[in-house]
Parts: C-alpha cells; structure tokens; sequence
C-alpha cells in the first residue's frame, strides 16, 4: 500500500523526482515531459506545488512549455545551479538561513538599482501596484518583488531569485495581508520617489512579517 506524500513536498523533492523520471523514461532535450496532472499523480504531490516547481524550472531555463503541446526538456542534465544549491542546502542543516539571506540580497539589489534610475522610478506598474491595494485590499506577494527584480533588468538574478524563493519556504504565493498593506505601499511609494533609506526600511519591515509564517506553514 502507498504511503501518501505530504502536499506540502519540498521544491527539491519534486526537482529530484522529476530528474529521475527523466533518466528512467530516457527523455533527451527536445522530449516531451508527463503532463502536469500525469506528474502530480506519479509524485504524490499537489498540482499547485507540481506546477510551481516546473514554472521555476522554466524560468531557469531547464524546461519549456509550448502552448497547446506540452512541456520539453531543453538541457536539465547539462545545468549545475539546482545541483548545487541542492547540494549546498541537503548538507548545510541550517541552509535555509543562508539561503533566506541570498534571497534577500538580489531582492534589495533590485530596490537599489531602481531608487538609482528615474525611468525605473518612473514606471506605471508601482501605481497600478498601489490602486490594486487601494481597490482590492490585496496584491499578490510575489508580483511585487518579481516586478521589483524585471525593473531592475537582470535576468540572471530573477532565475537565481526564483529559486531561492522555493527552498527559502516564504510564502510569496499567498495575498498580501491587512498588516502588511501599509508597510507595501510605503515601500512603492518610496521606491518612486528614489528614497533609497525609506523604500529598504518599508521593505525590511514587510518582508519580516512575510518571513515570520514561514515556520507556520511548514510545521
């Protein structure tokens, strides 16, 4: 009889499993991976965190996914990055500090870089950000920072950022919350007039309410 998997399975869990249905199945870049629900039900996992994980391979690069005919290996076997972060993280007990404080440094890389730039400052998508809160009372967690680091221009630190978001466990995928709302919205404010010292305190303050339901979601 099988054990049922926790829907909570680790990021690295679904990237391991998923590397070994590729050398088991003989799929070669270019192949077409098992479908979204296919891969779901092999790995006893939930879809939401199935589909999560190949979003992020995709934007690392390793997978593509064609409207209308799948998901394709493009070069997983050749990239080094998930290995070695995997590697890091499975032999470092306390790991998930260190990678808590990576991620934090491409995202107040981004901050800087547009508090810099008047023509990052200068784009709509921080007040579409700021009435979204206003109309909806809510944003999505990871719109704000993603948009933070695609402003910013490098491409490099959203893939490495993206991954860092899943095995740093913050709950980025969920709605922005009543208590952090104020801290958000002080954070897009300052960050379009390019106060450097007042968009980092905003940003400080909300990301440690953010972090703090990490442990709470992975009892």
């Amino acid at each position: 009889m099988q054990n049922p998997k926790p829907s909570s399975k680790m990021f690295l869990d679904i990237v391991g499993e998923l590397k070994s249905i590729i050398k088991e199945e003989g799929i070669e870049t270019g192949g077409k991976l098992p479908s979204e629900r296919e891969l779901a039900e092999r790995l006893q996992a939930g879809r939401s965190t199935v589909r999560e994980a190949l979003r992020s391979l995709e934007l690392l690069g390793l997978i593509e996914t064609r409207r209308g005919e799948g998901t394709f290996l493009v070069d997983f076997r050749k990239h080094q990055l998930v290995e070695v972060l995997a590697a890091f993280i499975m032999q470092q007990p306390d790991s998930v500090i260190d990678v808590q404080e990576t991620r934090r440094i491409h995202e107040t890389a981004a901050i800087l870089a547009i508090c810099k730039d008047s023509a990052l400052r200068a784009l709509p998508v921080w007040e579409s950000l700021l009435k979204k809160i206003d109309q909806d009372g809510e944003i999505l967690r990871e719109d704000l920072v993603r948009e933070m680091i695609v402003a910013a221009g490098n491409r490099l630190s959203l893939k490495i950022w993206f991954l860092l978001k899943q095995y740093s466990k913050v709950p980025f995928s969920e709605m922005t919350k009543v208590d952090e709302n104020d801290s958000v919205k002080m954070l897009l404010l300052n960050l379009g007039d390019g106060n450097v010292i007042a968009t980092l305190e905003a940003y400080s303050e909300w990301i440690e309410l953010v972090e703090s339901e990490r442990g709470d979601n992975n009892k």
